[in-house]
């Protein structure tokens, strides 16, 4: 069994932890709005309060947070302490952005909103690459009788140029990059499914033609039962680790196809997943119904971050 330590509890539906290299943690809290640090002794800081729902969050080239911000939820309020969870598009929502915040100060400005003129509906994860480009996911919105259909993203991080790179896809959700930034990692939340996509330019990836694929991706692995697909983040051996839902856990996908294992958190809503510490061997999962950061040593190495654990 894996021992997970509490650093600290009472955070609002917490998501996309950065593992900084001073040793604190800086994660979103989605029901808040915020933006948060967590110091290793669990002390919180609020570093900015952007509003919506800022959701996924990446350290860039320059050293800002940049935040994936889904335009907020409404919320369900459950009878067990601090059990929080989005049921849909807040009744406030206008759009989904892609923020740039400073850390030190807490500006929090606009970089897109919209792709082409089609609008960012809810951006959810976001990866980096060398170059210093990030890659993101829409999930987009959910409402009560409709589901916007989802995309992939590539965009520069001075608000210059955004590319729509895959579309349709049903609810992609965790996004990352294999060690060698050749290929493209996606979670698909509705189905609980990983693909992989051949990176072949900036903002350009490999589509496999229908009936090869649903959405243009190779298919990586699904696992039966009540599991659905958060945030993911990669080992340095090429290991994909998926946040897991309802089942809760930790999936561990081998970049060749299938399920390598399974690590259970008992937290039905794992959201996501980061590595730091030393050698990048300490795992730290946000527990978003509990409202928990909690870590744990990992077997593995995490792979290292582009312009942050390096």
């Amino acid at each position: 069994m894996t021992e997970f330590r509490t650093i600290t509890d009472g955070l609002r539906f917490p998501e996309g932890p950065i593992a900084m290299p001073d040793g604190s943690i800086i994660l979103v809290e989605i029901e808040s709005g915020r933006l948060t640090r967590v110091l290793p002794d669990g002390a919180k800081e609020v570093v900015a309060e952007p509003g919506g729902g800022p959701n996924g969050a990446a350290v860039g080239p320059d050293g800002a947070c940049y935040v994936c911000n889904n335009g907020g939820f409404n919320w369900a309020y459950d009878e067990e302490p601090g059990s929080i969870r989005p049921v849909g598009q807040a009744d406030d929502y206008v759009t989904g952005r892609i923020e740039r915040i400073d850390i030190e100060t807490g500006k929090v400005e606009t970089l897109y909103d919209n792709c082409n003129g089609n609008r960012l509906s809810g951006p959810n994860d976001i990866v980096f690459d060398r170059k210093g480009n990030m890659w993101f996911t829409d999930l987009g919105k959910a409402r009560a009788r409709d589901l916007d259909r989802g995309a992939i993203y590539w965009a520069k991080p001075d608000g210059s140029e955004i590319r729509e790179v895959i579309q349709p896809f049903t609810t992609p959700n965790g996004i990352g990059l294999s060690p060698d930034e050749k290929t493209l990692y996606v979670a698909e939340t509705e189905g609980g499914r990983l693909f992989a996509y051949d990176i072949v330019g900036d903002g350009e990836v490999e589509l496999l033609p229908y009936p090869k694929s649903l959405n243009g991706g190779r298919y990586i692995t699904s696992d039966t039962g009540m599991r659905r697909f958060d945030s993911l983040a990669v080992e340095d051996c090429g290991n994909v680790c998926v946040a897991t839902l309802f089942t809760g856990g930790i999936t561990v996908a081998s970049p060749d196809g299938g399920t390598a294992e399974f690590v259970e958190t008992g937290d039905g809503y794992t959201t996501n997943i980061c590595f730091g510490g030393e050698n990048l061997q300490k795992a730290y999962i946000t527990l978003s119904w509990q409202g928990l950061l909690v870590e744990c040593d990992w077997p593995r190495p995490g792979l290292a971050l582009n312009f942050l654990n390096k």
